[in-house]
């Protein structure tokens, strides 16, 4: 009997997942429209009574998302107030969305990713990963990866569309 072969083993194709890119740290809300008065406006003499007696090692370890959930006009004082109180704290925050954040995340992620071992490598992103945006994603892994690759290509192994191939010289 004939010895079964991975021929994509075989190939040399790096595959890269999109889940090993998820933010692996707790997201955390903060909406700073409870701070509003009357739900309207941000009063500077008690948001900064509530950043005072706000305990911010809540927060300690956790990537947070500051918002405002109503439309307001929140000025950009009171956001940098936050950052700076969260600074100490969080292992990362943005100002916007949980999407914001995510997206923040995995570029991060992305961005460390050592490109030694990708040189000329025959690169396969796979499609399918629960991420806040994918395509987000996937492009930025590109644009991390296409300067050392030999090609990229989007899919599985067993099928695939090309995405990029270096020219030869």
């Amino acid at each position: 009997m004939d010895e079964i072969v991975n021929r994509v083993q075989e190939s040399g194709l790096i595959s890269m997942d999109l889940a090993n890119f998820k933010p692996r740290v707790t997201l955390v809300e903060l909406d700073i429209s409870e701070q509003l008065w009357q739900g309207l406006v941000l009063k500077e003499k008690d948001f900064r009574a509530w950043v005072k007696a706000t305990d911010w090692s809540d927060f300690d370890g956790k990537a947070v998302y500051v918002h405002c959930k109503v439309d307001a006009i929140i000025p950009t004082w009171a956001y940098m107030l936050v950052g700076s109180q969260l600074l100490p704290y969080a292992s990362d925050f943005v100002i916007g969305s949980k999407t914001d954040l995510e997206k923040h995340l995995i570029l991060k992620r992305i961005q460390s990713e050592p490109l030694d071992e990708y040189k000329d490598g025959r690169m396969i992103i796979k499609g399918c990963a629960d991420v806040a945006d994918p395509a987000f994603a996937m492009t930025e892994l590109v644009k991390h990866l296409q300067p050392v690759a030999k090609s990229i290509m989007y899919g599985e192994p067993c099928s695939t569309v090309p995405v990029f191939k270096k020219k030869k010289k």
